[in-house]
């Protein structure tokens, strides 16, 4: 049963006035028939020293579920209050691939507590995985699957389907290997069903398989799942050795992710894993006080500029007015091209390779945009600054300004569209070549274009 966001908080005032009346039983039955996901949300809305009472209120297996979708602090309380017997059968209920996930985010001494009380398979299994580089595919697969051998019959895949499936995380994909664990192709339940039971699984398997690699990216392999629709993918060796799954919920959660990561880092932030609210103020400082130091560094090369032309701008002090819309407008049309590109290269619709045609394309939309622009300008600076505002502005400084704006918008396209090509080419994060950081390339060279045609159509 799912409920609105305003259900819930409803949920959570009567949750508290249960507790607070110790009225266990009817806390229990207020949200034992909802979702994992909705409980995890009134746990946390409820007091913090509620929380392990609220949990230890569920069933065994609902406990469990409760328990990954709640955030690392919440987490973390909860196993430094849990007695050994209460950790090993949250630790027994959860797939591989999330007790994984919890041991990353856990300092060392709740993981050490955590491993020390999971069965040696188990901690054999996190083991492996926690081997894999942090943002490779094999960091996100689980070993919870079932295989099948294609000499088998479909009846007895069902027999062992019975009997191990209650354990695996999911069932609706099963892969077929050899006797050396090579991936020979995959069946689905609906293919198992509408099969006789005498058919072999290599006559109904599918053949046609797009897999990973356990060192492959993992945004890459999620960006799989929505190119092929997938529930759930392969992951093997170099020797083409079945050693995992990917399934759908890991591939949104990493998704989500790196979604982001990038717009935070387009944005000068650097990431932050943590929900805003439970990010400490110290925290949240020094995720953005470096980039905002590194932007207001490199704001000096466009103070540098503009002093450097000060005799120009006493000689017609009207071009000062114009300074921030010329910055504006060629930072404005900087971060449009980045975003986009940007976007592009994150749906892989965009690589090295097409650099030349993103350039072409930027080029003349960069034209038409700077000539309406400029334009519309021009009439706006002869009708409303001229005749309306009285601004001392002669027809030679309205064609700076405008021919200025043109090629602003030019540069700024072009610099937009091919800093985040670049960045990817070498190995960096796009994401990083937006808004801020292009702005202020931007800005330096609006306000060197404007100086130098100031400078030849008004012989200053």
């Amino acid at each position: 049963m799912t409920y609105q966001k305003e259900s819930l908080d409803e949920l959570v005032e009567q949750m508290e006035s249960y507790l607070n009346e110790k009225k266990y039983v009817q806390a229990r039955e207020t949200i034992v028939d909802l979702e994992p996901v909705d409980i995890a949300f009134i746990m946390e809305a409820l007091p913090e020293d509620t929380i392990p009472i609220v949990f230890r209120l569920l069933p065994k297996e609902l406990a469990a579920e409760v328990f990954v979708e709640l955030d690392t602090d919440s987490q973390e309380s909860l196993i430094r209050g849990f007695s050994k017997a209460e950790l090993k059968e949250v630790i027994d209920e959860l797939y591989l691939d999330d007790a994984v996930d919890i041991i990353e985010e856990m300092p060392a001494n709740v993981v050490k507590r955590i491993l020390s009380i999971a069965d040696a398979d188990t901690r054999r299994d996190i083991n492996n995985i926690l081997q894999y580089p942090e943002d490779s595919t094999g960091s996100i697969m689980t070993t919870e699957y079932i295989d099948l051998k294609a000499n088998l019959t479909v009846g007895d895949a069902f027999k062992k389907i019975r009997r191990v499936g209650q354990d695996m995380e999911t069932i609706n994909v099963m892969y077929v290997v050899d006797k050396d664990r090579h991936l020979l192709g995959f069946v689905t339940i609906r293919q198992l069903l509408l099969a006789d039971e005498e058919d072999l699984i290599g006559d109904i398997m599918d053949d046609g398989l797009i897999s990973a690699s356990t060192m492959d990216d993992q945004e890459e392999t999620a960006r799989k799942f929505k190119k092929y629709d997938f529930l759930t993918m392969p992951v093997v060796d170099k020797e083409n050795r079945l050693v995992g799954i990917v399934t759908i919920d890991d591939a949104v959660d990493v998704l989500v992710e790196e979604t982001t990561e990038d717009i935070e880092r387009m944005a000068a932030i650097s990431p932050s894993y943590k929900p805003y609210l439970n990010t400490g103020i110290m925290e949240t400082v020094k995720s953005r006080i470096p980039w905002l130091l590194l932007l207001m560094v490199s704001a000096t090369f466009t103070g540098q500029i503009i002093s450097s032309f000060e005799d120009q701008l006493a000689a017609v002090t009207v071009l000062n007015a114009y300074i921030p819309m010329l910055m504006d407008t060629g930072g404005n049309s900087g971060s449009q091209a980045s975003v986009t590109v940007i976007r592009g290269i994150s749906l892989d619709e965009i690589s090295m390779k097409d650099l030349g045609k993103v350039i072409w394309k930027e080029m003349r939309v960069a034209v038409i945009v700077g000539i309406i622009l400029a334009v519309c300008n021009f009439a706006k600076i002869m009708i409303v600054d001229k005749m309306i505002f009285h601004n001392p502005i002669t027809l030679q400084v309205a064609l700076v300004i405008c021919i200025t704006l043109v090629f602003t918008v030019f540069a700024a396209k072009l610099v937009g569209c091919t800093l985040p090509i670049f960045a990817k080419g070498l190995g960096f994060d796009p994401a990083v070549m937006a808004s801020p950081f292009i702005t202020t390339i931007v800005d330096a060279i609006s306000l060197l274009i404007y100086f130098q045609f100031a400078k030849m159509l008004l012989s200053l």
